[in-house]
């Protein structure tokens, strides 16, 4: 296929070399580019912005909206007399008729990089499209973990957009998310006059001052975990928040408790945890027992490794007990098995590497295991470079014949681009007949709430879900976050943030 990429040539970025070098690698693809001078491009001062927020927060420079030299562009070729087979338009300027189909790219319905800061500087991640004759052919809900940081959203956003136009270029098409179809209202024209920022400059300094005050009085992000007792219907059978009957799980102010998840063994329930220490900056996994009043003790190290784990997605078969956990820091998705349960873990596997998965979740369906985990992102920059990109947005499937492997990714992944429902939150679980699926969702920031996904379709070539349900932390459950649900036969557990001052307070639990 003759492809043609537009863009704007007198402000080329490194996501564009990224883009263009990945579409070049793809088989059947001839691309030349078009690098006319067109519009969509950045206002005046975004550089200016970008500058200001790498210094106050310590952004490297060198991320997908870095610039390059104009000559860069020399290196790809120029286009060709024949009429391109597909036109992906960047600027937002390419007429219909010029190919035989034009893809233009969206953010909230506005064409160019101007739509996508306009986005963010409205205090909302976008819907990216792109768009054929007036209707979308692909769309992603994109995600960050750093809304109001418009730099790094920015570049969270371009990482995943290059995604998705891989992605479809190689129809290997995610699913829509749900109401990604819909333009959402398109954003008011960026300000970025000096006085809007001279103004945001200043908040970007009040809050990094702010931000160095709290964490120098309270230990934060700081999670916890809850619990209750199971005597009647459970959150999924609810679908919504038990305001009553909640209890925490103590910690110690030094550290924190989150992602439970339980497993009914020797006619007890035993729960495992992220087990967060903050003087030492990375988790392990711990674990503590249950009685019939909750738990017994306090939760104990089970399995430690050199760097950061969390998730610890626990299952039992074969007459085993098995555990995956989250171990992205080491670019791996091992499987550990149960030697002196709940400890006495030793590591039987390494299922994937060479990515970063979070929160991986298994499910036996059908005859087939399937891996659900969110994908950071698996490909080097143009030169070899890191790409950053969210942590939450892309599902990536995998299925296998028995859940030791060997595994094959599904050919469609991403098969989902939504900050809102991608991210797994815990066990899938079957109701009627009917899977449900607890997803993240971080459309507020991560972590912020957790919903219900019913799985309509899961096969090898298509995946689709619909969210029935949003829940959030309320009057029950304190706090702003609320991101990981799990059950055993007689208990329920949930996780949310909290605050953790660095100085004990006599009598904090």
């Amino acid at each position: 296929m003759d492809l043609r990429l537009r863009l704007d040539g007198r402000a080329p970025r490194r996501w564009h070399a990224t883009l263009m070098t990945r579409l070049m690698r793809l088989p059947g693809i001839a691309l030349d580019l078009d690098a006319s001078p067109g519009p969509g491009g950045l206002p005046d001062n975004a550089a200016l912005l970008f500058r200001l927020e790498a210094l106050i927060g310590r952004v490297p420079a060198n991320g997908p909206s870095a610039p390059l030299p104009p000559d860069a562009l020399r290196a790809y070729p120029a286009p060709r007399d024949a009429t391109p087979d597909l036109v992906i338009d960047l600027c937002g300027d390419v007429v219909a008729g010029a190919a035989p189909r034009v893809w233009t790219l969206r953010f909230d319905g506005v064409a160019g990089e101007e739509g996508l800061l306009a986005c963010l500087l409205d205090g909302r991640m976008p819907v990216a499209t792109l768009a054929e004759d007036g209707r979308t052919h692909v769309a992603a809900r994109l995600g960050t973990e750093s809304i109001g940081a418009a730099l790094i959203s920015f570049e969270d956003a371009l990482a995943r957009v290059t995604t998705l136009i891989v992605a479809a270029v190689s129809q290997h098409e995610p699913a829509m998310p749900q109401g990604g179809a819909v333009v959402p209202t398109p954003p008011p024209p960026p300000d970025l006059g000096l006085p809007a920022l001279a103004r945001r400059a200043t908040r970007m300094l009040a809050w990094a001052v702010l931000r160095r005050i709290y964490h120098l009085c309270y230990r934060a992000p700081h999670w916890r975990v809850g619990w209750r007792h199971l005597t009647g219907p459970d959150l999924v059978d609810l679908r919504a928040l038990p305001g009553t009957g909640w209890h925490d799980l103590p910690d110690d102010g030094h550290r924190f408790y989150a992602d439970p998840f339980a497993i009914d063994h020797g006619g007890r329930t035993v729960l495992f945890v992220e087990d967060y220490e903050h003087a030492r900056g990375k988790a392990i996994i711990s674990a503590v027992a249950f009685g019939e009043n909750g738990p017994v003790g306090t939760p104990v190290p089970v399995l430690d490794e050199p760097y950061h784990l969390s998730y610890p997605f626990v299952f039992a078969r074969d007459g085993q007990v098995w555990m995956i956990p989250e171990g992205s820091a080491n670019g791996t998705v091992d499987l550990y098995r149960a030697t002196a349960f709940p400890g006495g873990w030793v590591k039987e596997a390494t299922l994937l590497s060479g990515l970063t998965a979070g929160d991986v979740t298994l499910l036996e369906h059908a005859g087939r295991w399937w891996m659900f985990a969110t994908v950071r992102d698996v490909h080097a920059d143009h030169d070899g470079g890191p790409v950053r990109g969210s942590y939450s947005d892309a599902l990536h499937l995998w299925s296998a014949p028995d859940f030791r492997g060997p595994w094959t990714a599904h050919a469609h992944n991403p098969v989902l681009i939504d900050i809102a429902s991608a991210r797994p939150a815990g066990h899938i679980v079957a109701r009627d007949g009917v899977l449900i699926r607890p997803v993240q969702d971080g459309r507020r920031g991560y972590g912020e709430a957790l919903a219900l996904a019913r799985i309509d379709r899961l096969d090898d070539d298509g995946f689709g879900q619909t969210v029935e349900t949003t829940v959030r932390a309320g009057p029950g459950w304190r706090g702003k976050r609320f991101h990981t649900l799990n059950r055993s036969e007689r208990f329920e557990f949930i996780d949310g943030s909290g605050r953790a001052p660095r100085w004990p307070i006599r009598g904090h639990g």
